[in-house]
């Protein structure tokens, strides 16, 4: 009788060590590939600039203006979404 109590006991505390973690795998991974969005938007507004010696109009193109700053905030607020997400048991 003890032995099954036991074993109870030590599964019970198995499931709750399991479930120390705040977020879940899935979680996780959300967050990396929003991490990853971030990233892709930081590279996508890089390049050089204009001088006082030459004019780069490139600065001003759809790509740094517009784009890369959408996917930026898109990866923000993914982020956000893959923090407050519930996790699945």
């Amino acid at each position: 009788m003890e032995l099954k109590e036991n074993t109870k006991n030590e599964e019970k505390n198995t499931q709750e060590s399991k479930s120390q973690f705040a977020l879940g795998k899935q979680n996780y991974l959300l967050i990396a590939i929003s991490f990853l969005l971030i990233v892709i938007g930081f590279v996508l507004m890089m390049g050089s600039g204009s001088t006082d010696e030459m004019y780069n109009p490139d600065i001003f193109s759809t790509r740094r203006i517009v784009i890369a700053p959408t996917i930026t905030f898109i990866g923000f607020v993914c982020i956000i979404f893959a923090i407050l997400r519930k996790p699945k048991n």
